[in-house]
């Protein structure tokens, strides 16, 4: 019978501590008590509206600029990945960049696929296999694509061709705020 109890008592604190730390990651740590939000536009199209096709595989698939609002005032790095939970194969990811510095507002429509960009941020790999942007081109239906930005208390260590995976483990502990736009897109 004790020793059930302390099988319960174990149990329960790794579910605790995971879903802690899941929510961690996901959501961003608290901040005096409270979640920072980042508020994440484009001046391309607007949060649930359609993402016009120049920024597609139908069109110059080039990146669509994005602007946000205040980070955090400890934030050392920006981090951004844009990807698809509606794909038929699960989420697919349209774009890692990282070690955005702090004091970035604003991303200019058509980053370059550099591995490396003039600020020092980095780019990783999209499910595409190329590094840099990768357009919405679903394959029927419409998909919703996220944008979702990330303020850090750090730089990450890790290099230029970074997937998705690798990178939201390095960041584990050290988001201090978030926020997401989202677009839609059904090819003609």
């Amino acid at each position: 019978m004790l020793k059930n109890f302390f099988i319960l008592v174990a149990v329960s604190i790794l579910l605790f501590c995971s879903c802690k730390d899941s929510e961690q990651a996901d959501l961003g740590a608290a901040v005096g008590g409270k979640k920072m939000e980042i508020k994440i536009t484009s001046s391309a199209f607007e949060d649930g509206a359609l993402i016009p096709s120049k920024y597609t595989c139908d069109g110059e698939d080039i990146s669509p600029p994005l602007q946000w609002a205040s980070v955090p005032d400890r934030t050392r790095s920006i981090a951004l990945i844009a990807d698809d939970p509606d794909a038929p194969v699960g989420t697919w990811v349209h774009w890692v960049l990282f070690n955005l510095p702090a004091e970035t507002r604003e991303l200019a429509e058509n980053i370059p696929p550099d591995k490396t960009l003039l600020n020092g941020a980095k780019q990783g790999v999209s499910d595409f296999g190329r590094i840099g942007y990768g357009g919405p081109c679903p394959p029927s239906g419409t998909h919703r694509y996220f944008f979702k930005i990330y303020a850090l208390d750090t730089e990450i260590d890790l290099p230029a061709g970074t997937n998705k995976a690798r990178l939201l483990k390095a960041m584990e502990g050290h988001i201090l705020g978030r926020g997401q736009l989202i677009g839609k897109y059904k090819r003609q």
